[in-house]
C-alpha cells in the first residue's frame, strides 16, 4: 500500500505544472506552402537572442536567421549567406556559427556574420574559452583546436585514436564543466547493411522492421583545460546528443534512439568528478532531444508526445519536464499549438530560458502568474 502511495504521489507530481511557469508563443513562422526549420538557438544574455534555421519549399532551402535585443519580445529576420548547423556565443556579442560549407564570427550579436578564412572542413559544432583559443568537431573524426580565433587549427591527435573507420566516424558535441573540465563525445555508426536503403517515410514498414543495433560511442575527456585528452570508446545503442555539466560535478546526459527502439531517449546523471552515472529518466511516449541543467541543479527535459511508430515523420506536442532531484519529474505547461519532431532549448537561467522548434516555433518561459 506504501508503494503504491508513492507512485500515486509521483504520478500526480508528474501532471502538476511547475509552479505556474509557462512555456509561451513568441514566434511563429506562418507562411503558406513552406516551412521554418530552426537548426539552433542561443541566447548569450537575457535580452539578445539568435535563431538560425532555414525556408523549405518543395524546390529549395533558404538560409534565415532571426535575432532578439529584447528577450524575444520582437524578432528581426536576416539572411545567411549558408545552411546554418549550429552557434557558439562567447558573450553577447563575440558568436560562431557553423555552417555546410564554413565557419562564421559576429561581433555584433548576429546582425552580420563575416566567413573565416580556411576552415576545418566537416565541421558541426565549435566552442571557445575565449576570443582566441577554440575547438571544433566534426566528420571524420575530426577535433581541432585553434589558438589564434579560428584563423589557424591543429588537428588534436586523440581523436583519431578510438577504432572504427573515419568515413563512418563523426564527433558531435563538446561540453566545459569549467575550464579545465570538458568531454567530446561522438560515435562509430557503419554503413547500413541490411539492405534498407529508402527513407522512413517512403517505406515505414522496412523503418519499423530495421534492427537498432548496438555501436561505437566515443568519448574523450580533459582535465587540463584541453592539453590532453584521454579518450574511451563503449559498444552502446543510441547517439549521445547532449551533455550539459556543473562546475560542481554534477552532470546530465542525454542518449536518443532510432526509431525502430522501445524507447526514443535516454537521460542519465552523471558525476564528472567521479565518472559515475545513473538512469534518471526514460519513457516510451517521450522524445527527449534537448536537455539543461540551471545553476541551482534544477534539470530540464525538452522535447515532444510521440505520436506514433515513426517519430520523426508525424510531430508532436511540445513538452518540459523539470526537477530538482532527478526522481519526480513535473511537467511545464506549454502553449497547446506548439509541434515538432525536435526542439532545441537555450537558456540563460532559470527565469529567462527559450526553445526553437523544427517546425518554425519559438517559446519562451514565463514567469508564474
Amino acid at each position: 500500500m506504501a508503494q503504491w502511495a508513492r507512485t500515486a504521489a509521483a504520478v500526480a507530481a508528474l501532471a502538476a505544472p511547475l509552479a505556474g511557469q509557462r512555456w509561451e508563443t513568441q514566434y511563429v513562422y506562418d507562411q503558406d506552402k513552406s516551412g521554418l526549420v530552426f537548426t539552433d538557438i542561443a541566447f548569450p544574455s537575457a535580452k539578445r537572442g539568435v535563431a538560425v534555421g532555414y525556408i523549405t519549399d518543395t524546390k529549395r532551402e533558404q538560409p534565415v536567421s532571426l535575432v532578439t535585443a529584447d528577450a524575444g519580445e520582437h524578432w528581426e529576420r536576416l539572411p545567411v549567406k549558408d545552411l546554418p548547423v549550429s552557434l557558439f556565443f562567447l558573450n553577447e556579442n563575440l558568436g560562431w556559427l557553423v555552417t555546410e560549407s564554413g565557419l562564421w564570427r559576429t561581433t555584433e550579436a548576429g546582425r552580420n556574420w563575416i566567413k573565416l578564412p580556411n576552415p576545418p572542413i566537416y565541421i558541426v559544432r565549435v566552442l571557445f574559452l575565449d576570443e582566441n583559443h577554440g575547438w571544433a568537431v566534426g566528420g571524420r573524426k575530426s577535433i581541432l583546436e585553434t589558438f589564434d580565433g579560428a584563423r589557424h587549427w591543429k588537428p588534436v591527435a586523440a581523436a583519431a585514436t578510438p577504432p572504427g573507420n573515419p568515413d563512418y566516424s563523426a564527433y558531435t558535441w563538446i561540453a566545459f564543466a569549467d575550464p579545465q573540465n570538458a568531454v567530446i563525445t561522438g560515435w562509430n555508426i557503419p554503413a547500413r547493411v541490411w539492405g534498407f536503403d529508402k527513407p522512413d517515410w517512403v517505406d515505414p514498414q522496412s523503418a519499423l522492421r530495421r534492427p537498432d543495433r548496438p555501436h561505437l560511442t566515443y568519448s574523450l575527456s580533459s582535465h587540463d583545460g584541453g592539453k590532453t585528452w584521454l579518450p574511451t570508446s563503449a559498444s552502446l545503442f543510441g547517439e549521445i546528443e547532449r551533455v550539459r555539466f556543473l562546475p560542481d560535478g554534477r552532470g546530465l546526459g542525454l542518449t536518443v534512439h532510432s526509431q525502430s527502439f522501445q524507447r526514443p531517449s535516454h537521460v542519465y546523471a552523471i558525476n564528472w568528478r567521479t565518472g559515475r552515472n545513473s538512469s534518471v529518466f526514460d519513457a516510451p511516449d517521450f522524445a527527449v532531444s534537448d536537455i539543461w541543467l540551471a545553476p541551482n541543479g534544477t534539470a530540464y527535459l525538452a522535447g515532444t508526445t510521440v505520436q506514433g511508430k515513426l517519430r520523426d515523420v508525424v510531430p508532436g506536442k511540445v513538452r518540459v519536464l523539470a526537477s530538482a532531484d532527478y526522481r519526480v519529474w513535473k511537467e511545464m505547461a506549454a502553449d497547446y499549438r506548439a509541434e515538432a519532431h525536435r526542439v532545441t532549448l537555450a537558456a540563460v537561467d532559470e527565469d529567462n530560458m527559450w526553445i526553437a522548434t523544427d517546425m518554425g516555433m519559438i517559446l519562451k518561459l514565463a514567469p508564474a502568474r
